[in-house]
């Protein structure tokens, strides 16, 4: 009887991964970007702890994995998608765009088609068991998320357009399938020589959360793609 539960809870915590990421796209819709935001950070938890349990009760299978991916694809796919499609409706269209301002918000799902590849590709790809191959989906959907909550007024101002929107979302889109090696955060051990970038990163980001909290995410997520570059040159 106890191994049957234990068999059932990864699987049902990557379900409230997926539960939450469903909730994010509807508070997306409707225009609640905090609230969007706040359940894709709780559908990442979730994915950090599905892996985890599955490992703890050595109950990893296929049902597992492809249901992890299907559950990412929602929660940091679609749900960052949604909230891009919403914040098109809002940014200011410059008149030469203005032929096409019916059509650009859905250009947002990009980010959903991109995501869908990348996480097909890491399922598949044997390099990226300690590190990651292009930028993971949570970091880009919690760009996405921090951007529009902490940069909204700037963002919907006549300082900000339509193109420089669509712009983004292509170079973020390519950066999630982009060869571009990206250091992961697992721990093999506490040694500052063998977790050095994890450590740099992370003391640039603790301040960031302190005071900017939610908001800091997209300049967080920044942070990590500058420092993976800066890596991948160095080494």
């Amino acid at each position: 009887m106890a191994n049957c539960i234990t068999r059932h809870i990864p699987n049902t915590v990557t379900c409230c991964n997926l539960f939450s990421g469903c909730i994010a796209s509807v508070m997306a819709f409707n225009g609640n970007y905090t609230l969007a935001i706040s359940f894709i950070i709780a559908g990442a938890v979730f994915d950090f702890f599905d892996g985890m349990l599955a490992r703890l009760f050595n109950v990893s299978g296929p049902l597992g994995k492809e249901l992890d991916s299907l559950a990412d694809d929602i929660t940091f796919g679609f749900a960052p998608s949604a909230i891009v499609f919403s914040l098109f409706k809002e940014v200011h269209y410059p008149d030469f765009l203005l032929p096409v301002a019916d059509y650009m918000p859905y250009t947002a799902f990009l980010i959903s088609v991109f995501s869908a590849l990348r996480l097909g590709k890491f399922n598949i790809d044997p390099r990226q068991s300690s590190s990651f191959i292009g930028m993971p989906t949570p970091a880009n959907a919690l760009f996405w998320g921090s951007l529009t909550v902490g940069a909204h007024s700037f963002l919907i101002s006549d300082s900000f357009n339509a193109a420089y929107l669509f712009i983004l979302v292509v170079i973020m889109s390519l950066l999630l399938v982009a060869e571009i090696p990206m250091f992961s955060l697992k721990f093999k051990s506490l040694a500052w020589k063998q977790n050095k970038v994890s450590y740099i990163f992370l003391i640039v980001c603790i301040p960031l959360l302190v005071f900017f909290r939610i908001s800091s995410f997209a300049a967080i997520i920044l942070w990590y793609i500058i420092l993976s570059l800066l890596t991948k040159k160095r080494a």
